[in-house]
């Protein structure tokens, strides 16, 4: 039986007023309010998507 690593993400920044694909991004994480928080699997895609908006979250 093999272990998921997961990786913490919380959105720190409002998604207001930035471009289309990375408010896209911030709902494909599954983030809805200011400070939410969500555990999903460490994986290259997620990886990804944390890099294209760092600049909205924290990865805790």
């Amino acid at each position: 039986m093999t272990t998921q690593q997961t990786v913490k993400v919380q959105l720190v920044r409002s998604p207001i007023g930035t471009k289309e694909s990375h408010r896209a991004t911030v709902r494909g994480l599954g983030l809805r309010k200011l400070n939410g928080v969500r555990e999903l699997q460490d994986t290259a895609e997620v990886r990804g998507m944390i890099n294209k908006i760092s600049y909205l979250v924290k990865v805790l």
